[in-house]
């Protein structure tokens, strides 16, 4: 049990799986009632079966951060069930890479979708509540490619780099309602994200990389708790981790 943890009430994106199941599992675990958002219905409630069975409070909606109805009634069930909303963490993306010659462009639609749109809507669901109450945190996940462009990442970099950017004027504008805001931009860490990839030499390259270095999802649990954690009145803004093998 975390003191600074235990009782925050945190809505999870992109819970079905990897950091964002991690991250709901350690929270959990040191107190928190986890509100768990997804597309895929049967993995978060599972999860939230696995949570409560461990003395933990957790909730499971179905949600698709493309479509902000649906963001919005993830925030609002929170609020009703539990009376407020205390940390979102717009943790949902997609990362089908390519080059750009390839012109997939169905798959830059998806990522601008998920990757950028999604991260509106969660703020525009969380952040009416949180200003009315002049407390709240909202963590937003970019990547170490939304700080530098890798091989074939100009579409995904790009919605990464404009996470960073949401990030930090989010961050300017909200301190006269006391809220924090949080970017965390992990490097090779163990998820789904490689399966998205569907150009084929792309995904063969990642797969002779990634699997070697990859660490696994809870060092992005942890990086969430800790920020989290922070008292009140210190705002941790970035956090760039990468596995210590990682050169780029």
């Amino acid at each position: 049990m975390n003191k600074a943890i235990a009782s925050k009430i945190v809505v999870i994106t992109g819970a079905s799986s990897g950091l964002g199941a991690q991250a709901a599992l350690r929270l959990a675990e040191q107190g928190a009632t986890v509100m768990l958002g997804a597309r895929r219905e049967d993995r978060i409630r599972a999860l939230a079966e696995e949570i409560t069975a461990k003395g933990g409070t957790a909730l499971a909606v179905e949600t698709d951060v493309t479509d902000r109805a649906s963001v919005q009634n993830l925030v609002d069930t929170a609020v009703r069930t539990y009376g407020r909303i205390d940390v979102l963490l717009n943790n949902a993306g997609v990362m089908p890479l390519s080059p750009l010659e390839n012109l997939r462009v169905d798959e830059w639609d998806l990522m601008i979708d998920v990757n950028i749109k999604g991260v509106l809507y969660g703020i525009a669901a969380a952040l009416p509540h949180m200003k009315a109450k002049k407390s709240g945190h909202i963590i937003n996940v970019s990547s170490v490619a939304g700080h530098r462009v890798l091989e074939n990442s100009a579409v995904y970099s790009a919605t990464k780099f404009a996470v960073r950017a949401l990030s930090e004027g989010l961050r300017g504008e909200v301190k006269p309602y006391n809220l924090r805001t949080t970017v965390i931009s992990p490097g090779a860490v163990q998820s789904e994200l490689l399966d998205g990839i569907h150009d084929e030499a792309t995904a063969e390259q990642l797969r002779n990389f990634v699997p070697g270095i990859a660490i696994s999802a809870e060092s992005f649990a942890r990086c969430v708790a800790f920020a989290i954690s922070q008292p009140e009145d210190v705002d941790i803004n970035e956090i760039l981790f990468r596995p210590t093998k990682q050169q780029v």
